[in-house]
């Protein structure tokens, strides 16, 4: 019943849902376990599709700001912790932009941003083949087998009346559907109040000599990046930065502290117990959440100190205080600020508000539809994952659920969400995809993982 399945429908091995750098890792790393595979034994080719709803690749592109550097190291690219040697890597990358010396005379483990950037769009480039763009995933349905789901059915649409929806059949499907933009409870979005991974698109239709005021909220690295980015762009305007905490917070990258990013720490994550999970998180927070790098905040110290001493005040702080009340108009906003220790409120005329509060993870099992029932969950209703990333479902779906992202922070750490652990989350993945297809069909054998050592 299966070999008529498969020939009525191709089945992929694995459809991956979002293409950010999650889901790119793994298509590169898929790209050179088949390159391998192709040399020895075909019967050990992955075949993979992702689906993307943006029309093309783009991370983070609101926040592009030029001048913007990585907040981690180049050698945490897409690939070089699982294969050094790969052709994949940000250093291969330079070779082929013909920057390579330029940048070893840089002296710098921190690109711009915009390099960075560039670097994952060239990846991206050379795996396009596998993905399909500008598409929603609006369904994945299961089928059964002899009472058993052993496939998915992936259904997405680009949105056109005209087109006919993607349908892709698989027998794993990747969720790596990113982070949604995080606003207060009770505030909306609009022409004048924007989150800031929208700001480079927000401010390009702003007059650069007629603004007059810009309020930030936000205490962490981009709410810094913004108030300073804004500061430069529109030199006749004051920027109002609002934050709950007295000053900015210096970001931890000291050597012991960033040992939280390695990937033995997921190992350690993942086998504590909640409450030391817990507590590590609190210890080390300071090293990704709501706090900036000592550099960027000497630097806005430095021009709010200049702007002292020529008593033209351009950069105003609101510390210990909050945004209470937003009025938005065509024209304009209307902030009320009040200070959380005197309970005085300052009234804010503005262009626009600017929230840099973060990011919150996608709710990936909602898509599942009736799926997600099947998903076992933990005392808090959150996915039950196991070490390598698989969502753990009921006994009778033998087809398999991966997660990446924020939504296996709870399970997996403080780098979940983030680019250090994705070259090596990419291979144990693509590891887990090999081994279970090797007990489905009872392979007697080994399967090699490019760049990956087995145990």
């Amino acid at each position: 019943m299966a070999a008529s399945l498969e020939d009525e429908q191709p089945v992929y091995d694995l459809v991956g849902v979002g293409f950010g750098p999650s889901n790119l890792s793994l298509a590169v790393a898929l790209a050179e376990h088949n390159a391998k595979a192709v040399g020895a034994d075909r019967a050990d080719v992955i075949t993979a599709h992702f689906v993307e709803r943006q029309p093309q690749f783009g991370w983070h592109r609101g926040m592009l700001i030029e001048d913007a550097t990585m907040q981690v190291s180049f050698l945490k690219d897409l690939v070089t912790l699982r294969n050094p040697s790969s052709e994949y890597s940000f250093l291969s990358y330079l070779h082929d932009r013909g920057r390579l010396i330029d940048f070893i005379n840089h002296k710098t483990l921190f690109p711009l941003r915009v390099e960075f950037h560039d670097y994952l769009e060239w990846c991206a480039a050379r795996v396009d083949d596998q993905v399909t763009y500008g598409h929603d995933v609006l369904n994945i349905d299961p089928v059964e087998v002899d009472g058993e789901v052993r496939y998915f059915d992936i259904v997405a649409h680009s949105g056109a009346s005209s087109d006919e929806p993607l349908r892709l059949r698989a027998r794993n499907v990747i969720m790596a559907t990113g982070l949604s933009a995080n606003l207060p409870d009770g505030v909306t979005a609009g022409e004048r109040v924007w989150h800031n991974s929208e700001l480079l698109r927000r401010v390009a239709s702003l007059d650069t000599d007629a603004a007059q005021r810009f309020v930030v909220v936000g205490a962490g690295q981009s709410a810094a990046e913004t108030t300073a980015f804004l500061h430069e762009r529109f030199p006749r305007a004051e920027v109002c930065s609002v934050f709950s905490r007295y000053g900015y917070s210096p970001s931890d990258d000291s050597p012991f502290a960033n040992r939280i990013f390695d990937p033995a720490a997921v190992d350690a994550y993942f086998d504590a117990p909640e409450p030391l999970k817990q507590r590590l998180m609190d210890y080390h927070a300071n090293t990704n959440y709501s706090a900036v790098d000592l550099e960027l905040i000497e630097d806005l110290y430095r021009r709010t100190y200049r702007e002292k001493v020529l008593g033209a005040q351009r950069l105003r702080w609101f510390n210990a205080s909050r945004v209470t009340e937003v009025d938005a108009a065509e024209d304009g906003v209307r902030a009320v600020v009040e200070s959380t220790a005197t309970g005085a409120r300052t009234v804010l005329a503005a262009d626009a508000i600017v929230y840099a509060t973060g990011y919150r993870p996608d709710e990936s099992l909602p898509q599942l539809g009736q799926l997600a029932e099947r998903c076992h969950r933990d005392e808090l209703g959150r996915p039950v994952i196991t070490r390598d990333y698989r969502v753990e479902t009921d006994e009778h779906i033998r087809a398999g659920i991966y997660m990446q992202g924020g939504g296996t922070e709870h399970t997996h750490g403080i780098t979940s969400s983030l680019l250090s652990n994705n070259a090596i989350r990419a291979g144990e993945i693509l590891r887990s995809v090999l081994d279970h297809r090797q007990q489905e069909t009872h392979a007697d054998r080994p399967l090699e993982v490019s760049g990956i050592q087995q145990s």
